[in-house]
């Protein structure tokens, strides 16, 4: 099992050591065997949903964006990506009138 990063120590880049291993598991996470949930726990020793929280701030942070630019950039697009799809499925799903119940087409109304 890997040692496990203080929070609060930062590096000479502004980046703490966890920090600079959340930005390194992300750019090799695939080469752990298994599921990238389980990685997380087995690395980090965190849930995967404080995981992602904490990723988020990471990658929001202009210390991150100096120290791998293009890696930060893309994790970056794809949160946009998902944000984006999930408004578009919460908009779509959600329209007027729409009381959530299934109905026939073949239904005439008298």
């Amino acid at each position: 099992m890997a040692a496990r990063p203080e929070a609060g120590q930062t590096g000479t880049d502004g980046l703490s050591a966890r920090d600079r291993q959340v930005l390194a598991f992300e750019r090799q996470w695939w080469k752990h065997v298994g599921a990238k949930e389980q990685a997380i726990r087995d690395v980090f020793g965190l849930s995967a949903a404080r995981y992602y929280q904490l990723l988020n701030v990471v990658i929001d942070s202009p210390d991150a964006v100096r120290d791998d630019p293009m890696l930060v950039k893309s994790l970056q697009r794809a949160r946009e990506a998902r944000t984006s799809q999930r408004a578009t499925r919460t908009f779509t799903s959600s329209s007027a009138g729409d009381t959530g119940a299934p109905t026939r087409s073949n239904e005439s109304i008298e």
